[in-house]
């Protein structure tokens, strides 16, 4: 009888966010949540019996659905899983990995110690140590979380992606004369929709500034401010390595959302159950759009599934402009494949059941590592 896979399932856990103004949840669900003019700590939540919770960033809390989806999807098609929080102690994650031994890590550690950038470090380790992974490597990781640099990179390869500025906490904020209204202002690297709201579309100078200077305060980084695109928001997401597969395009159908509120997925339209641009923005696939639509999207998330060496699963988002072009918004690696997330969603219009889909992403790892990728 032939030997079973030992698959690890490596994720951290959700930290108390550094940032006071991200919107958090507490152990028992409680929702709480910092306004950006407020610039207070935020506090633990006493729970019932003086309990102390801490508060994470919702974007983080994902990750849980996510090792639960996929740890029944391993077991359910026979391979020996192991579940292991590395809980940002990389002495951990090394001490399991010698004693494990594992045949195929499936990675989906996101941050440590509420770090994102750091989660191309993790990646690696595995090839440190010669463990094979899914997902992205190292480079493809660190390059997609610098959101001027992919940028720049499309620019180079003649994809379209809307034009952008990069400001710098250590420099004047001096805004060039030709901006044209409206821009949306994100933190140049994070990912989940961190730090974007309704306020980080803005519509004169003053609003620009002052969203500005909240990204350097609240996240410690650059502010890219971006010509906004005021369209219909796609999704493409691929499955394989060798021939990666185009699943059917997905749509996120602003409709929903109250008028005067910008078409954009914000972090709580991602993240906050309950709120109106949670409940307004629904995914929709396939997307209804023109074949010669759908034929510029694949093409474009082909290209840039290959020039950012992404491998196994992968996100590409676009917008459509009224007059039918197509801009790359951002290149994901390891996006969220939980059973209700939107990639899930396109594998099953693809005829694929989420037991399925985790299956071709392990069955593309291990194809890579057997050939030595």
């Amino acid at each position: 009888m032939a030997r079973k896979l030992r698959v690890s399932v490596l994720f951290n856990e959700p930290v108390t966010s550094c940032s006071t103004q991200r919107k958090y949840v507490s152990a028992n669900g409680r929702l709480q949540e910092g306004p950006e003019s407020t610039a207070r700590p935020i506090q633990p939540v006493t729970a019932a019996g003086g309990k102390t919770e801490q508060m994470v960033d919702l974007s983080e809390v994902g990750v849980l659905e996510e090792m639960e989806d996929i740890k029944v999807a391993l077991n359910s098609l026979g391979y020996r899983t192991t579940v292991v929080n590395v809980n940002s102690d990389m002495h951990r994650l090394i001490d399991h990995l010698r004693e494990e031994k594992p045949d195929l890590v499936f990675n989906i550690v996101e941050c440590v110690e509420n770090e994102a950038l750091q989660e191309m470090n993790v990646a690696g380790l595995y090839e440190l140590l010669k463990i094979p992974y899914t997902g992205a490597g190292p480079l493809a990781l660190g390059t997609s979380l610098n959101k001027p640099r992919v940028k720049q990179i499309l620019t180079y390869y003649g994809i379209k992606t809307p034009k952008f500025w990069l400001f710098h906490p250590s420099v004047r904020i001096m805004l060039p004369e030709n901006l044209e209204y409206p821009l949306i202002v994100k933190p140049s690297h994070e990912d989940g929709s961190v730090g974007i709201s309704n306020s980080s579309v803005v519509d004169a100078p003053a609003d620009l500034r002052r969203k500005i200077r909240y990204i350097f305060e609240e996240f410690e980084q650059p502010a890219i401010v971006e010509q906004y695109i005021d369209g219909r928001e796609l999704n493409a997401a691929i499955l394989g390595y060798s021939n990666p597969v185009v699943l059917p395009i997905s749509e996120i159908d602003f409709s929903g959302l109250n008028e005067g509120m910008p078409r954009i997925v914000s972090y709580a339209a991602k993240w906050m159950h309950g709120t109106i641009e949670y409940e307004g923005t629904k995914g929709l696939c396939p997307a209804k759009i023109p074949a010669s639509v759908e034929a510029k999207v694949r093409d474009s998330a082909l290209k840039c599934f290959r020039i950012f060496g992404l491998r196994d699963y992968a996100r590409i988002d676009f917008r459509l402009s009224p007059n039918g072009d197509v801009y790359v918004l951002e290149v994901n690696p390891n996006p969220d494949i939980s059973d209700e997330a939107g990639f899930a969603r396109s594998a099953r219009a693809h005829g694929l059941t989420f037991t399925e889909t985790i299956g071709k992403i392990v069955e593309s790892a291990l194809e890579r590592s057997r050939n030595g990728i």
